[in-house]
């Protein structure tokens, strides 16, 4: 393997570079994915709707704020549906939005580098190959055909990086679109709970309205 990175040329190290960062990213968004999956309780969320319904806005931004972790420690529906509320002078539905595009923006962190990547790494390739390619005809050039072997040598050597940039760009797309189609989905949740979110806040105000 080693022999084959040092034949492909200096155009395998930044593929190396970018198999390492695409390597890093899919393995930290992975670990966010798994980390929100543990935070999910709908339990805890059907709380909140059930409180906020019941116009009891104290005991849902107390019993958040109240945890050891704090708002933190909520998956990010929780998130948005508090941050709403505790923003609710704001406008309810202004600062879920804001609370929203927050959550939203740190689901797809790294998915813009992801998708360089898979953009960049063949092109790459291809860029190894043309030069060991013109380096094999200037081979040529100079030895005339005496020595053939020597020219589909060079060949063989530049098509290393074109193997290489494909396979960086392959190992990054499976990561990258499982990961686009997960944001995809949460996005989905999200704006389905909101307008639930915002009919409970309304029942709620007015249950209080009608028992003063």
């Amino acid at each position: 393997m080693r022999d084959i990175f040092i034949r492909g040329g200096p155009l395998m190290w930044p593929l190396l570079l970018c198999s390492i960062v695409s390597l890093t990213i899919s393995i930290e968004r992975i670990l966010f994915w798994w980390r929100e999956k543990r935070r999910r309780d709908n339990n805890r969320l059907e709380k909140i709707f059930r409180q906020t319904e019941a116009g009891d806005h104290h005991s849902v931004l107390h019993n958040s704020h109240g945890r050891t972790d704090e708002i933190d420690g909520l998956d990010f529906s929780a998130r948005i549906l508090i941050s709403g509320l505790a923003n609710q002078d704001y406008g309810l539905r202004e600062s879920m939005e804001v609370a929203a595009e927050d959550e939203i923006e740190r689901m797809k962190r790294g998915l813009d580098i992801l998708d360089t990547i898979i953009t960049m790494a063949p092109l790459l390739g291809i860029l190894g190959t043309v030069l060991g390619i013109i380096d094999s005809f200037d081979l040529l050039g100079h030895s005339g055909i005496e020595d053939p072997k020597a020219v589909t040598g060079g060949i063989a050597q530049a098509l290393i990086t074109t193997a290489a940039g494909l396979t960086v760009a392959l190992m990054t797309l499976v990561p990258f679109n499982y990961l686009v189609a997960k944001v995809k989905k949460e996005t989905k949740e999200v704006n389905k709970i909101m307008p639930r979110f915002e009919a409970a806040y309304r029942n709620g105000l007015k249950k209080n309205d009608d028992d003063k």
